[in-house]
């Protein structure tokens, strides 16, 4: 179920429970008696209803409308003019005059001790509830309490998720040209050797630069494209490989009708290269995904050989940018092991698929 369908399943059960105060907190809801025909009882009821009213026009209307454009002149107009509502229409449409006007319903009941101020259909099983929204202000300034704090909460989660996307798009946007400049330095060196394999890399370099422009900026991607990617991008790693290296890469698994997050895989490659890839060394790198059901594995590692990098590619913002990644796109569904020694370096990582 999304966030979503559980809110609007969360704003009908309070509705419901809200609207029940009054049939649970009436003195007859024990009895025999039809409670609409208790002018008390419709009065309160209707009071009810239009402080639900209230909350969700002023939740979804006069807080975003009035408040966040800090018009605070026509915001407290507003709630003054819908106070007066609350407080004065239920009694004007249903006129209640207490015992001196009881209705033949309410003949039955006792009357109150003289200058008690007492009324017994003010009490019920809920005498707390009675106490707690008592007066039309008290009533309508809890409302309006709950309504405003709930709105603001809102606006603050929707800045940070506003945030939190166009953090994740910068990363993004860092991320993408490390790959472009390893693959043209592979195809320049291809060039140089004027190598027949000169063709197929170009087309595999095509169909990389492809899937980054077209397909970076979804939320999902299908499993297979991505795995496709990688294998192009390995496929132009092993181009400038020689005999001191050795490659295992496997993947098993069905990949059929799985999605995940474009890109979220091949930082973690890419650094093995950049760090277990020296031709004058003996190298080992192994690249391992595996699929199941609802999970996706992937296992990279390294051996540590001595390698010259410019300064701005020693930083390790990659990895770090795709931990930042992980935590917003897949909270509580993934786990990221990493294990550094002064030899080897791997990642492990399991992502629940959707």
């Amino acid at each position: 179920m999304s966030k979503k369908s559980q809110n609007y399943i969360l704003h009908i059960l309070g509705c419901l429970l809200f609207i029940s105060i009054p049939v649970l907190s009436s003195p007859d809801f024990n009895t025999n008696t039809e409670l609409m025909k208790l002018a008390p009882f419709r009065q309160t009821f209707f009071k009810f209803v239009l402080l639900l009213c209230f909350f969700y026009v002023n939740y979804l209307y006069i807080i975003p409308r009035f408040y966040f454009s800090k018009k605070y002149f026509y915001f407290v107009i507003s709630i003054v003019i819908c106070f007066c509502i609350i407080a004065y229409l239920p009694h004007y449409l249903i006129p209640f005059k207490g015992y001196h006007g009881r209705t033949p319903l309410e003949d039955d009941m006792p009357m109150p001790p003289p200058g008690s101020g007492f009324n017994p259909r003010n009490g019920g099983p809920f005498p707390f509830m009675h106490f707690a929204f008592g007066g039309s202000l008290l009533q309508v300034l809890l409302v309006f309490s709950l309504s405003f704090l709930l709105r603001v909460n809102q606006r603050l989660s929707d800045i940070e998720s506003e945030k939190l996307k166009t953090q994740v798009s910068y990363l993004r946007a860092q991320i993408n040209p490390h790959f472009l400049f390893n693959t043209l330095n592979s195809l320049y060196a291809l060039a140089l050797e004027k190598s027949e394999a000169a063709p197929e890399a170009i087309l595999k370099l095509s169909g990389m630069m492809r899937y980054v422009v077209t397909e970076s900026d979804r939320e999902h991607v299908a499993l297979e494209n991505e795995i496709k990617y990688i294998q192009n991008y390995i496929s132009l790693q092993k181009l400038r490989m020689d005999d001191n290296t050795c490659l295992n890469f496997t993947t098993k698994g069905d990949t059929g009708g799985k999605y995940i997050s474009p890109l979220l895989l091949i930082p973690f490659i890419e650094n093995a290269f950049k760090y277990g890839l020296n031709p004058e060394e003996k190298s080992a790198i192994e690249v391992h995904l595996a699929i199941s059901e609802k999970h996706l594995s992937l296992r990279v590692k390294n051996n540590k050989v001595n390698i010259t990098l410019p300064y701005d590619e020693k930083s390790g913002h990659g990895l770090e940018n795709t931990r930042m990644r992980l935590q917003y796109l897949y909270p509580d569904k993934h786990n990221l092991s990493i294990f550094d020694t002064p030899e080897t370096f791997e990642v492990q990582l399991t992502i629940t698929l959707v």
